[in-house]
């Protein structure tokens, strides 16, 4: 992730449907939740570790709010836990020792905090017990991931840049001129480097990495040699090379369980143009193709979907981010993938971060202090909490809903946002084969109002169903979630 350009948010529309960049809504909405359209089942959600695990690694209270639906106290106040499930370990490309002479080339305005210690630090030796590799390196984004796993997280492995030697001008950021900075001769080493840390960490953390994923941005021309963080330009020809010789390393290693995705591209428009230029042979390597979710409302979702549907394989939203503390923009623009993208697993880039606007909860990198709890914490937990692992994503046919469905519990879950002014938004759940609630129809709530208000993620018991209907009062710019029981299909 990089701070991104502003053409990539709301400045193009969508093809899709209705803009909901424009902050309006349509009067009164009626929802149709179909069962018999199913978008299949949910993975989970995540973030990736990287900046804020660097620094708050250690910290239970984070891992609990953050990978549990525990309700955890931080700075005096309780939080519901977020229950996120999947967590992207930054694998990284820095190092502060020299060999033979070489040693790192630094950007001026990258901060350390963002500078992720990598293990391989000598490339005179693969063997990773030699004294070429360090693995005490990376300690404390290292202890976040362990905590993640054993509260349940599944995890992917994945890099920003190669290891500083191996980058033509040993530079970490990037190259001076935005090209491809990966040196010809350690395509197989990075894959060398990837896959050995993937099987040192299943044999000595504990950490069985279900996905690797060697990309970030890939095809994006600002990863320079002045940036402010880790990348590495990689075109899709050099990709393609890369991406044979991880699944040989990843095999030789006895990790062919272990699945490869690529290539988290930052728009879904270019996440397209990407995997049409790989050839069959490439294709067959990658299990699951990841997206960054950077476009906002534009791009062409829908067609992205298809292609990779097309494939027979898995789509996740792998890192997405905005600037909107209110969780708005978030809101509509998992809306949109829902409905339009259909992944099986969405991931926030970095739930902690040092803009207010990017954060779940605010840190100050210069004091290593953690602050406010942004109102888009609020928001992601209408999502996350209520539509778990297992359920199956059903159509809606509204950009402005989505419907999970659990059938060994017969529960179906609605999450709805209301971007514009005040409206009663009505979900038709006639095509249903039964739907009771609770006692008397009742229809546990929960709602946010991202505008501000004093409602954050209130829960209330004070709707009812009538028959196969739900009617609810939206406020304007709010966030609600309904759990609906006793639904059968």
């Amino acid at each position: 992730m990089v701070r991104r350009r502003t053409l990539l948010t709301a400045a193009s529309a969508t093809l899709l449907g209705t803009a909901l960049s424009t902050g309006t809504a349509h009067a009164d909405e009626v929802v149709s939740v179909d069962p018999g359209t199913d978008h299949g089942g949910w993975e989970g959600w995540g973030t990736s570790l990287a900046w804020w695990a660097n620094l708050f690694g250690q910290r239970d209270d984070f891992a609990d709010l953050f990978f549990t639906t525990r309700n955890t106290t931080y700075a005096g106040t309780t939080l519901p836990g977020l229950g996120l499930n999947i967590a992207r370990y930054n694998l990284g490309g820095c190092a502060w020792t020299s060999v033979n002479g070489q040693s790192m080339a630094v950007s001026p305005n990258i901060p350390r905090f963002k500078q992720i210690e990598g293990y391989w630090h000598d490339w005179s030796s693969e063997d990773p017990a030699s004294a070429a590799w360090r693995w005490t390196s990376d300690a404390t984004q290292r202890a976040a991931l362990t905590k993640a796993v054993q509260r349940g997280a599944v995890t992917e492995l994945f890099s920003n840049a190669p290891m500083w030697w191996m980058c033509l001008n040993h530079n970490p950021s990037g190259a001076a001129d935005g090209g491809n900075n990966l040196q010809s001769w350690n395509y197989r080493q990075f894959a060398v480097y990837l896959a050995t840390t993937a099987r040192y960490a299943q044999d000595h953390w504990g950490v069985r990495f279900a996905t690797v994923e060697p990309f970030n941005e890939p095809s994006s021309t600002w990863w320079k040699a002045d940036g402010t963080q880790e990348g590495c330009h990689i075109d899709a020809a050099v990709q393609r090379t890369v991406l044979g010789h991880l699944r040989t390393e990843l095999n030789s290693r006895g990790l062919t369980a272990a699945r490869i995705s690529a290539s988290d591209e930052t728009s879904y428009d270019l996440a397209r143009t990407t995997w049409g230029s790989f050839d069959t042979a490439t294709r067959a390597l990658v299990d699951q193709v990841n997206v960054h979710g950077y476009q906002g409302s534009g791009g062409r979702r829908d067609l992205l979907y298809a292609d990779v549907r097309a494939a027979g394989k898995k789509l996740w939203n792998s890192e997405t981010g905005d600037k909107d503390a209110t969780g708005l923009t978030v809101a509509t623009n998992l809306c949109l993938d829902f409905n339009w993208l259909h992944p099986t697993a969405w991931c926030y880039w970095q739930v902690m971060d040092p803009s207010a606007g990017w954060a779940l909860i605010h840190y100050d990198p210069n004091t290593a202090q953690p602050g406010a709890v942004q109102t888009k914490y609020y928001v992601l937990a209408q999502f996350t909490r209520h539509i778990r692992p297992g359920m199956r994503i059903l159509a809606t046919g509204s950009d402005h809903a989505v419907a999970a469905y659990d059938p060994a519990a017969r529960r179906l879950v609605l999450v709805a946002v209301n971007p514009g002014a005040a409206q009663t938004m009505t979900f038709d759940l006639s095509r249903f084969g039964q739907v009771t609630g609770g006692t008397g129809g009742l229809v546990p709530r929960w709602s946010t109002r991202t505008a501000g208000g004093g409602d954050l993620y209130t829960a209330r018991r004070d709707t009812v169903l009538d028959g196969k209907r739900l009617s609810v009062p939206f406020a304007a710019q709010s966030v609600q979630t309904f759990q609906i029981d006793g639904v059968t299909e």
